[in-house]
């Protein structure tokens, strides 16, 4: 399979992938054939890019973090929670939501067991969704990624639960946030950006009472915005006065918002993001949390196309788990780009003379992330 920007899928490509709504349901399959009609609804439902079939990528598999299903169950209880925290009347007499806690927990069991399967597993881009509710797959992708973060950190099981539910409710305070202000297509104003900042705030009164659901996950949701020199919010405190829960959700949320296709940009591929968030590397993230995140991510996802300073085009067919930056290709052009008729694999993490100069896909280039 191949990673082709959407503004490059043509009609008559076939999906290697396939595609889900926010509830978890295939929309599309593999093996669907694109037309344009297709084409430009997938664009207006937010799917930045799409894996296709090619026959120089045959037999490349783009492996997944969590199961379809555990995906699929985890988004409807997400929806699920989200909705009956915003539907006030079913709270009991003392304010909480005791099932909410309990499916939440269950969840994140669900999850630590398939990424148990795989502790060596990189944070890659999650299943191609579209982004009808944005909030739903950005509360299961922070999870995800920060809950791998952690258990490479070496993070116990309790403390993987305790850091998994904090990521996994993050930004429930959004719940509270007027949907005008949260689905804004264009900037905030001033006023709607204090109303959107209040959701940290909101996110840890919702959970600081809820039965399972650890007081700490709660100032998980209540410091995620918070930064080391002070600049965040809701607070504006500083260095070890954040927990380090909260540092590590604050990176990944970050990355994911990046990375994630929204109503008024496009998404950053992952070698931007980390590049963007270095530059906030001592001031607004930890220099050294951000390292070990850097050597988790697999800055060229499998599939994408790049350009060697040799001059050949090759795509990314696998990840080197300790040199991301220096993945496994897959040469299909010679120097002067005329294409081989016979590709070959080759690990850059082997062949230190060859680099990735350029990230190609179609019009759009850009540089990779220095190593």
């Amino acid at each position: 399979m191949r990673m082709v920007p959407i503004s490059l899928s043509r009609p008559g490509m076939k999906l290697a992938k396939k595609i889900f709504s926010d509830d978890g349901i295939v929309l599309l399959a593999e093996g669907v054939e694109l037309t344009s009609t297709l084409i430009r609804r997938l664009g207006e439902c937010g799917i930045s890019f799409l894996y296709v079939q090619d026959a120089r990528t045959e037999g490349l598999v783009v492996p997944e973090l969590i199961s379809e299903e555990t995906q699929r169950r985890t988004m409807q209880t997400i929806r699920a929670a989200f909705k009956d925290i915003v539907d006030q009347p079913h709270r009991n007499k003392n304010g909480t939501y005791p099932y909410v806690g309990r499916k939440m927990r269950e969840t994140m069991h669900m999850i630590l067991d398939d990424l148990g399967r795989n502790e060596d597993a990189m944070i890659m881009l999650m299943n191609l969704h579209t982004v009808d509710h944005y909030l739903y797959r950005h509360s299961l992708n922070v999870c995800v990624y920060t809950t791998l973060l952690g258990m490479s950190y070496g993070y116990s099981h309790e403390q993987l639960v305790t850091l998994g539910l904090g990521a996994l409710l993050h930004d429930v305070g959004k719940t509270q946030i007027s949907m005008n202000v949260l689905l804004k297509p264009g900037s905030l104003s001033d006023s709607e950006f204090e109303e959107m900042k209040r959701h940290a705030e909101r996110g840890f009164y919702l959970l600081k009472d809820e039965p399972n659901i650890p007081l700490l996950s709660a100032h998980c949701a209540y410091q995620h915005h918070e930064r080391i020199d002070g600049s965040g919010y809701p607070r504006g405190i500083k260095g070890d006065e954040i927990h380090e829960y909260a540092k590590w959700i604050g990176i990944v949320d970050s990355y994911d918002a990046m990375t994630s296709q929204r109503m008024y940009r496009k998404a950053m591929l992952p070698h931007q993001a980390v590049e963007a968030l270095y530059s906030g590397s001592g001031t607004l993230y930890d220099t050294l949390m951000l390292r070990a995140f850097r050597d988790k991510v697999a800055i060229y996802p499998i599939g994408l196309t790049v350009k060697l300073n040799t001059g050949q085009s090759a795509i990314v067919c696998d990840i080197n788990s300790t040199c991301a930056h220096r993945p496994v290709i897959r040469v299909i052009t010679d120097e002067e780009g005329v294409e081989l008729k016979v590709p070959f694999d080759m690990d850059l993490s082997k062949h230190l003379s060859v680099l990735i100069s350029k990230i190609e896909l179609g019009s759009e280039q850009s540089n990779p992330m220095p190593a």
